[in-house]
């Protein structure tokens, strides 16, 4: 089963950069738990990059469990619907999340 850091590593390779078109901006995810940690992933100008770590002012952080970033990204656990019930907090611009996730296959 892949872990977040895996996640993290195969996101350049599933980034749609035609859909970046305009977008610039900064996501920081900070994921607690088992196999947490933090990273940024950054897009502009069409390109996607992940580094370890804290950006220092991101656009936006998500603050959730690690395994439920697993979950969700695998398709187990819905976006919204964790969101509503508290598993996922957003910092920052939420309107910058919610594009990022059109962003990866």
């Amino acid at each position: 089963m892949a872990t977040a850091a895996d996640l993290f590593e195969r996101m350049p390779g599933v980034f749609q950069a035609d859909k970046a078109s305009g977008v610039n901006a900064s996501v920081v995810f900070d994921l607690s738990g088992e196999g947490g940690g933090q990273w940024t992933v950054t897009v502009t100008d069409g390109q996607c990059n992940v580094a370890s770590g804290a950006a220092e002012a991101p656009t936006a952080t998500v603050k959730m469990d690690a395994t439920d970033y697993v979950d969700m990204v695998a398709g187990r656990l819905n976006a919204i619907n964790a969101f509503m019930m508290g598993k996922v907090k957003v910092e920052g611009d939420i309107n910058t999340v919610m594009k990022f996730q059109s962003l990866f296959g």
